[in-house]
């Protein structure tokens, strides 16, 4: 009766997961690094409620174990930005990358919010503490596509409202930074620590990357 031609995917916002090897050993440095910076500065408030925001680039810091975690978010936005095209090698132009990290108490959660001006944003999960049930810890994106609700009828994966996950330790999730994303509460009695990160794009210098 009808013959399908093409069918393509419009306007898809693309989320990509990685995970980091022998994060367990990164992990235990990254948290005795943020608890140095936070014995040092109060932090700055940002989308954190309850919580604490580091100041400045991470990313600035030469310890060694920000130094790989830089190299693991560089790699990681490399690869999410081939995947959405063959047009750009995104390996020759400049790369700009803006990390702090995030300590959620018990209680604490960051609101819903963007990361305006830059490309892609990410999270590097340090510690995820264990729930049996519930949404804590749980990060949240939702559709910037409107006029959405009346498609809950078909139940289709691709036009669902919002999307949440929660990322286990030594995963780095990678999405676009237009996307309206929020931290739940920590239900739980133990802290939840991330880093997040920026990544932006610029055209090289006299035609050369760096």
């Amino acid at each position: 009766m009808i013959e399908t031609t093409k069918y393509e995917k419009l306007f898809s916002t693309p989320l990509v997961r990685f995970r980091v090897a022998d994060h367990e050993a990164l992990n235990t440095e990254l948290l005795a690094e943020g608890a140095k910076m936070r014995a040092a500065s109060q932090g700055v408030s940002k989308s954190n409620r309850g919580g604490w925001h580091s100041k400045g680039n991470l990313f600035d810091e030469t310890a060694a174990p920000i130094v790989r975690l830089r190299e693991a978010a560089e790699a990681a936005i490399l690869d999410t930005t081939r995947k959405v095209t063959t047009k750009v090698d995104p390996a020759e132009l400049r790369l700009k990358l803006f990390a702090w990290m995030n300590i959620n108490p018990p209680g604490g959660f960051n609101a819903p919010h963007t990361h305006p001006g830059a490309h892609w944003s990410g999270v590097y999960y340090l510690s995820q503490p264990e729930i049996e049930e519930g949404t804590s810890g749980m990060i949240e994106f939702l559709d910037p596509r409107s006029d959405l609700p009346h498609w809950r009828i078909l139940n289709a994966p691709a036009f669902r409202i919002k999307k949440r996950i929660r990322p286990a330790p030594g995963e780095i999730v990678v999405f676009p930074s237009y996307l309206v994303h929020w931290v739940y509460p920590n239900d739980s009695a133990e802290e939840r620590v991330t880093v997040a990160f920026n990544a932006t794009f610029r055209k090289p210098k006299s035609g050369h990357p760096g």
